[in-house]
């Protein structure tokens, strides 16, 4: 898969014409492509459209045309977009009341490595956290976490073949799971497959 490009990025006189559009797209893409486990972890699998709004927004919002800042956003967001053999994820870790955060964030410690994801008649995969910096420490887990998700060619083929995909996690702290995905959502997640 191609990463962001800064000539396939638009203007920003041109992104603030087509916004409207891109964002009404970017918010039914996010949808399509969330998975909530259970009431506090939301999982956001990413992908190349979903990367390239959110470039677009933040050079919007910084009102960023100089080449050293959009490099700065490429390098940021690139990093996200699934590469034909994998899944990229945002993952977090939602309490709406603050105390409750901070005890769960506690209790949570490590739980970015023990989320899965699980290809129907395929071993669990467990995901990659964090690779461009750590955001736990021994006390507590940050409210949110960056992931890959490889796959093998076996995985690949067997997901677009139309076998199912379970995401979960099985720290003792957090154990939840998500069985059986909607067919758009697992749709829309194949498609970043190469």
């Amino acid at each position: 898969m191609a990463t962001i490009t800064r000539d396939s990025l638009l203007s920003l006189e041109a992104y603030h014409k087509e916004r409207p559009a891109f964002r009404e797209k970017a918010i039914q893409e996010r949808r399509l492509r969330t998975v909530h486990l259970g009431d506090h972890v939301t999982m956001i699998f990413e992908n190349e459209f979903l990367m390239r709004y959110q470039i677009q927004e933040m050079l919007r919002v910084e009102k960023t045309f100089e080449e050293e800042g959009i490099e700065d956003e490429l390098n940021a967001y690139n990093p996200l977009v699934p590469g034909g053999s994998d899944f990229k994820a945002t993952m977090m870790i939602e309490y709406p009341n603050e105390a409750d955060r901070k005890v769960a964030l506690a209790k949570l410690v490590g739980i970015e490595h023990q989320i899965f994801i699980e290809v129907e008649g395929q071993p669990r995969v467990y995901a990659i956290a964090d690779e461009d910096l750590e955001r736990s420490t021994a006390e507590k887990t940050s409210a949110v976490h960056f992931m890959r998700f490889d796959l093998t060619s076996n995985m690949k083929r067997a997901l677009k073949a139309g076998a199912q995909l379970m995401v979960g996690c099985d720290h003792k702290g957090y154990p939840m799971h998500v069985e059986t995905l909607p067919l758009e959502t697992l749709a829309s997640l194949v498609s970043d497959l190469s």
